[in-house]
């Protein structure tokens, strides 16, 4: 499969930037979402109503059409953990606060499938419609529903993730003991293009994606199986992109791909259950620019119950 086009919304300056993976900053205290001008993609009038996750979900989304040349995908399908945080504090404020009738607004923005439902009625896309929750393997499990969508008959994929960060999960997050990342609870959006055609906008190819839950799986063995069944070792791998909660030593993840370089993402975006998929926008920008890597595997940690894989491999491989 190929990666036609990519588009996030993080706290790199990663929106229409082609050199933006040659710009990383680590993220601090004091780092902000770096939004577009939703004016751009939206409507005034209907900019007005959309909660943050909506807005970069329907930004990035238009920005990979306009990128890619397709006029309507052929599915949109959508992976996020927590989905519509802002709009679901809304509406539980409002159950709690107001007598009588309940405007329904709120709880109808706030289910998890609104944003691929948003974004089919912008593209007026009456085609296959999907959204994953499966917590932080939500968006590797898109991604293998897309792979499946690509394998029976259909041509061009619209896949991508969002989450989002309110005030109310900071403290969530510091009640359940994880003071140390609870600052750095992120927002953020990324979109894919992915085809089974080769275009002259291809940047790199999707080779698998995979998923291991709650177990006591060997990583090392998983790995290895993953690696194996996609006719590859660690050998050939150039470079892993990992992503953890915080809670496992770098060094732990070094130790599972003996001397393969091993760059933690959440230092450039923060933690939020989806950003494996901006990892993957950082893998298919390094695989487009940098000639002496072939293979990138992204290993998702996320949560420690939890593994996800996405292997992606360079044009020329």
């Amino acid at each position: 499969m190929y990666i036609n086009a990519c588009s996030t919304i993080s706290h790199q300056n990663s929106f229409k930037n082609e050199n933006w993976i040659n710009e990383l900053t680590l993220l601090n205290d004091e780092s902000e979402l770096i939004t577009p001008n939703y004016k751009e993609f939206i409507t005034p009038t209907a900019l007005r109503r959309m909660s943050k996750i909506i807005k970069m979900s329907l930004a990035c989304g238009k920005d990979c059409i306009e990128q890619s040349g397709i006029e309507n995908p052929d599915a949109i399908i959508v992976g996020t953990g927590l989905g519509c945080l802002a709009d679901t504090e809304k509406f539980l404020d409002n159950s709690l606060t107001i007598k009588g009738l309940i405007p329904p607004t709120s709880f109808i923005q706030s289910t998890h499938n609104t944003i691929a439902g948003q974004i089919s009625l912008a593209l007026k896309n009456h085609n296959y419609n999907v959204t994953h929750t499966q917590n932080s393997l939500s968006f590797e499990h898109a991604l293998i529903d897309s792979i499946l969508c690509l394998n029976e008959e259909d041509s061009n994929i619209l896949v991508g993730s969002a989450d989002e960060a309110i005030p109310l999960l900071g403290e969530i997050i510091d009640n359940l003991g994880f003071e140390k990342i609870s600052k750095h609870m992120t927002s953020g959006a990324s979109f894919f293009m992915l085809s089974n055609n080769k275009t002259n906008t291809s940047k790199a190819k999707l080779i698998d994606s995979y998923t291991v839950g709650l177990n006591n799986s060997d990583p090392k063995k998983v790995i290895n199986e993953f690696l194996e069944q996609n006719n590859t070792s660690l050998n050939n791998i150039d470079l892993v992109l990992s992503n953890s909660f915080g809670s496992i030593n770098i060094s732990e993840i070094e130790e599972l791909f003996n001397s393969t370089k091993v760059t933690p993402v959440e230092q450039y975006t923060g933690y939020h259950l989806t950003n494996a998929a901006f990892s993957m926008h950082l893998a298919t920008e390094t695989l487009n620019q940098d000639s002496t890597i072939k293979r990138i595997l992204i290993y998702n940690t996320l949560n420690n119950s939890n593994i996800g894989f996405t292997l992606l491999q360079s044009l020329e491989a």
